[in-house]
């Protein structure tokens, strides 16, 4: 695991606020990650974002100081963010190599080191993040490794410990906010986005009978799938701006990386209504604008907001997290002679070829005269005994190798 790396930033040591400054944009994301594995000579690479973290995974020779951390900013921000701004994230961001990035990926992976711990929703995303980069070839075997040993591992944690018992997320923490406000069951409620996250907390409204639903998505299908689920109606996000039947509630969860409920739409979907609303914005960045809650009469909940639930979480959670950290070490050692077993199987893979061309010279060169001499079943049997010694010559070394590296570290 010498070349496994991990640049993360998280709820734990950066501000919701900060934290949605690095997200990137989805349009520019296949680019710029495309620019950094180039820039920095990065083999492998994905990206990981979430409503509570960024993180970037991949493979380089180079230590993570933070000189590094910082250049690699800068690199991916075009200069977007100030000086200030990349000192202060550098300084708060955690970096792990090795074996400790592979911990980290598991603890996170297993919800370990969510905002709510014991949400199975991470597992999801991860793995989605992974997906996305694998299918646009930004990874490869090595992280295919890594990635099939941290899912294993988080389903055994989420199969054999208490962690998702009762289970609380992010979503049902957000849910419970609204209910304390003691919205009615006929509300008027937009929901922007049509992302799990936003389809987790519909359910949520749907099941304690909410029935009033107008959803907003850039993609028409994807919202017209989710309002079909609720009996509502579908828009394209383009029409948010001439809405015009008001609302009592907005929830709204996007990957844009600038408010889409600007000052301007907000004031146009209040049609003049004057009475306190409520803004569920599970986004990070805000999809938000700060005037509106300057201005406007706003009930707002985000993720900062139930952060104070989640501590009381983590308290109850508290032996759950000792036995998930048993089942990682556990196999983070079974891991290990798997992984060198593997990069023998890569150091050697051109021993098969090198040993063709070897018996084709042979054959065809070397004793090419000697052969063409003999009759036919001398041929046969001299075949015979060339490929089987060239089955031998293929396996055995390999075999070999294996225990030596495993046997002898």
């Amino acid at each position: 695991m010498k070349y496994l790396k991990v640049i993360a930033f998280t709820h734990k040591q950066i501000d919701l606020k900060q934290l949605g400054c690095l997200v990137l944009n989805e349009a520019t994301l296949d680019e710029k990650l495309r620019f950094i594995k180039q820039k920095y000579d990065i083999p492998e690479l994905f990206y990981l974002a979430t409503c509570n973290r960024v993180e970037f995974v991949f493979t380089a020779e180079q230590h993570l100081d933070k000189k590094f951390v910082t250049c690699f900013l800068n690199s991916l921000h075009n200069n977007c963010l100030s000086n200030q701004q990349i000192e202060l994230l550098v300084a708060d961001c955690c970096v792990y190599e090795k074996e400790d990035a592979l911990n980290y990926l598991m603890r996170v992976a297993s919800s370990l080191e969510s905002l709510v711990v014991g949400e199975k929703e991470i597992l999801a995303q991860v793995r989605k993040a992974y997906e996305a980069c694998r299918v646009k070839k930004l990874t490869g075997d090595y992280l295919r490794l890594i990635m099939e040993r941290v899912v294993k591992t988080a389903k055994e944690v989420y199969t054999y410990t208490n962690i998702a018992k009762n289970p609380i997320s992010v979503v049902s923490l957000a849910y419970r906010k609204i209910r304390d406000l003691k919205m009615p069951a006929h509300s008027r409620i937009l929901i922007i986005g049509a992302g799990e996250t936003n389809q987790n907390i519909a359910k949520y409204l749907k099941k304690h009978k909410y029935s009033n639903f107008s959803v907003f998505n850039r993609t028409l299908s994807k919202a017209q799938n989710l309002a079909n689920d609720l009996g509502g109606n579908a828009y394209d996000l383009q029409t948010l701006k001439n809405f015009d039947t008001g609302f009592d509630v907005i929830i709204t969860c996007t990957g844009a990386t600038e408010p889409i409920l600007t000052a301007q739409i907000y004031t146009q979907l209040l049609q003049g209504e004057t009475n306190q609303k409520v803004i569920v914005d599970l986004a990070i960045p805000n999809d938000t604008a700060p005037e509106i809650l300057t201005k406007h009469k706003v009930n707002f909940i985000e993720i900062a907001d139930l952060k104070d639930i989640a501590e009381k979480n983590i308290q109850e959670r508290y032996q759950e997290l000792i036995n998930g950290e048993s089942i990682i070490e556990k196999n983070i050692k079974e891991f290990r002679p798997v992984l060198k077993q593997r990069r023998i199987e890569i150091a050697m893979k051109e021993v098969p070829e090198k040993i063709k061309e070897i018996k084709h010279r042979a054959l065809n060169t070397v004793f090419a005269d000697d052969i063409n001499l003999m009759d036919n079943t001398s041929r046969q049997v001299l075949e015979k005994v060339m490929y089987y010694m060239e089955k031998k010559y293929i396996s055995i070394p390999m075999l070999m190798a294996k225990d030596i590296l495993v046997n002898n570290d």
